[in-house]
């Protein structure tokens, strides 16, 4: 694979930023997101966060997923769980996101429903998560496979996991 193509964490087309398995569908303008971008480093947090998310959910079935927004100087995320998360427990997660992200697992987008997407969500994110499904429109909803790696999600990530 070539430089810019093994580089490119996003795209932007017509001014949209848009995920690297985005269909470009007519003549349009495009720029690709390295992590050299502002954009990038965005896009290299929110994909973070979510790797987080699935790290967790694989120690911590039982785990809901809340919120986890990138923010000026990184992200965070929410978990609601029977009890704090331990010392012991960050290290373990710390390890399971180094050993997620070395597996390198392909990552697909797929849009659903809004039906569809509150049955695929219930269980696995807190019902707060599932209530955040409100703003978005019903044809707009996307989840990201590996399901581990599918919170509620409507910005762009990386196809493949840092």
């Amino acid at each position: 694979m070539a430089g810019l193509a093994r580089a490119a964490l996003a795209g932007k087309v017509d001014g949209k930023l848009v995920d690297t398995s985005h269909c470009i569908e007519a003549d349009s303008d495009l720029a690709i997101i390295t992590d050299r971008d502002a954009e990038g480093l965005e896009v290299i947090r929110h994909s973070t966060a979510h790797l987080l998310a699935q790290a967790v959910k694989s120690l911590f079935p039982d785990a809901q997923v809340t919120i986890g927004p990138v923010i000026d100087d990184g992200f965070f995320y929410d978990f609601s769980y029977k009890r704090p998360f331990t010392p012991d427990d960050l290290l373990a997660i710390e390890k399971k996101m180094a050993e997620l992200a070395k597996a390198d697992l392909k990552v697909e987008r797929k849009v659903l429903s809004r039906s569809d997407a509150i049955a695929f969500f219930k269980g696995w994110v807190s019902s707060t998560r599932r209530r955040s499904l409100n703003p978005f429109p019903a044809t707009k909803i996307c989840r990201y496979t590996p399901r581990a790696t599918s919170p509620i999600c409507a910005a762009v990530r990386m196809c493949q996991l840092p």
